[in-house]
């Protein structure tokens, strides 16, 4: 486990200290996102965060591979250069999203793309570990990948709303995933406790906490798409890394249960993510609207409509995700009988929590009803498609994020 930890870290730090380096770039490159009516921020914000992220990602990985304990991992490498190609891919193609905003129809052939070459690297979908299921078809199993990893991809980038919301989200539920694939690598293998799944979580979750500090409200930088289709994808390998390890035969009477854990965490995982997407897509579908027109009616919008400001609402996302990774994690460790009443505890405090909002007449939250506003020029430059210059830009987001943090501490104070 310290050497999970130590990778974890290192994916942190570097994470950490890319990111002011990425912040920079963004402002030259003039990746920016000027506040939209669907929005919460009110100044022109930075993207580009998913590139400090790849950054740690790979040192990360770098440093794995040359540790004895990984030695079992990197044996065969196919699997782990996979991810990083994989990754690598997706990141670039966020990249471009962030800087020119590419159509749905590019960003969804660049990710297949990134799903197809981690896939043909030996990342896929073969076995499930319920009723013997096996994908007899290689090209089905290919399908099979694909579809996942684009569906997780999608899931983070729509919930990725709020300042800090996905990286914490993801962060939180990688925690549960890399804990329950530690403890199944101990069992399944006494003798050698390397394994690829655990080592991908750590990183996930050591990008996510490196990037969280300059991301959590109010940002200075956003991941953009870069970095929440890494974060999909990346997630969505341990998952399928991780499928299949463990099998109803090997499992005693009381772990059968835990047996369908390589299916039920990732979904437990990713819960509020495919939720908010699934019912996105349905509400615009319904609407006669294409599933990727963007609207003001996620999770994270209503908890701000029931009046809980903009880091209440991030909390409580946080809260229900660890109920639901965390009570699926202790399934392989706890008797089914307990989780389930910890985790029924764990929905009644925050169901409660979540209700406790004070609902404005406009079903808006406070700060973002009554946005700061500066002087009408700043206001005009802040809300147009393109700054006049990084340098500009800068001045007004740095002068501006200031009120705005003020403001939200009143908000804050109010609520209470």
């Amino acid at each position: 486990m310290r050497v999970y930890l130590l990778v974890l870290l290192v994916a942190a730090a570097v994470t950490f200290l890319i990111t002011p380096l990425a912040r920079e770039l963004a402002w030259a490159a003039g990746a920016t996102t000027a506040p939209r009516e669907r929005d919460v921020h009110t100044v022109a914000t930075p993207r580009l965060g998913g590139v400090a992220m790849w950054a740690g990602l790979v040192v990360a990985f770098v440093l794995a591979s040359q540790m004895p304990f990984l030695d079992g991992v990197f044996a065969q490498p196919r699997q782990a250069l996979g991810v990083v190609a994989g990754a690598t891919l997706v990141c670039l193609l966020g990249v471009a999203d962030d800087i020119w905003d590419l159509d749905w129809m590019t960003k969804l052939a660049g990710q297949v793309l990134a799903a197809g070459v981690m896939a043909w690297s030996g990342v896929q979908l073969i076995s499930f570990p319920m009723f013997g299921l096996t994908i007899g078809s290689s090209r089905l199993s290919l399908v099979a990948t694909i579809v996942v990893v684009v569906v997780c991809i999608n899931a983070v980038n729509f919930v990725d709303g709020l300042d800090g919301l996905a990286a914490g989200l993801i962060a939180i539920g990688g925690m549960g995933f890399a804990v329950y694939t530690y403890l199944l690598t101990r069992d399944a293998s006494p003798g050698d406790y390397s394994n690829l799944a655990t080592l991908v979580t750590a990183v996930l979750v050591g990008v996510c906490l490196g990037f969280l500090p300059h991301n959590f409200f109010p940002a200075r930088i956003f991941m953009g798409d870069s970095g929440a289709m890494l974060l999909g994808l990346v997630i969505a390998a341990a998952a399928i890394i991780v499928t299949g390890q463990v099998g109803l035969g090997d499992a005693t009477r009381r772990e059968a249960f835990p047996a369908f854990l390589p299916i039920l965490l990732p979904i437990a995982v990713l819960l509020l993510p495919l939720l908010d997407m699934t019912l996105a897509v349905v509400r615009r579908l319904r609407a006669g609207k294409s599933p990727f027109h963007p609207d003001r009616l996620h999770m994270h919008h209503r908890l701000l409509g029931l009046g809980h400001s903009h880091r209440q609402a991030v909390l409580i996302m946080y809260m229900w995700t660890a109920v639901f990774a965390f009570g699926a994690a202790a399934l392989a460790v706890f008797s089914t009988t307990a989780v389930l009443i910890a985790v029924g505890i764990g929905v009644v405090v925050a169901t409660l929590v979540t209700a406790r909002g004070r609902r404005r007449p406009d079903g808006l939250d406070a700060s973002v009803a009554a946005p700061v506003v500066t002087d009408a020029a700043t206001v005009a430059a802040s809300s147009a498609d393109a700054p006049s210059s990084p340098r500009d830009a800068r001045s007004r987001h740095e002068t501006q994020s200031a009120h705005e943090a003020q403001s939200a501490h009143e908000t804050e104070e109010t609520h209470r």
